[in-house]
């Protein structure tokens, strides 16, 4: 049982920054991917960025350079990186990870609000 666990949200003005963190325990898988993704009131979850199988990174086109994902293979976690934030970016964010073959896993999440 691969348990997530987020971390780094809060309350931010607009243009300013925040790094989220999910750390994953339990994997034992030797190949997974771990991405983001965020769901904001009354619309569908969506990807914000994830690490592929291929050692690539995909991005919403609403996030693509404002955003960074980066991961610390040996602490098993992943961060997010969110600079000029925008009240459009606020959402419940979540993590996930992904083994071939196996279920997805995903966090309980973690608010993120852009309001002045």
């Amino acid at each position: 049982q691969v348990q997530l666990a987020e971390s780094g949200g809060g309350l931010v003005q607009p243009g300013g920054s925040l790094r989220l963190s999910c750390a994953a325990s339990g994997s034992g898988f030797s190949v997974y991917v771990m991405g983001w993704y965020r769901q904001a009131p009354g619309k569908q979850r969506e990807l914000v960025a994830a690490f592929t199988f291929s050692g690539n990174s995909n991005y919403g086109d609403s996030v693509k350079g404002r955003f960074t994902i980066s991961r610390d293979n040996a602490k098993n976690t992943i961060y997010l990186q969110m600079n000029n934030l925008k009240p459009e970016d606020t959402a419940v964010y979540y993590c996930n990870h992904r083994a071939p073959g196996r279920n997805t896993y995903w966090g309980q999440g973690t608010q993120v609000t852009v309001s002045s």
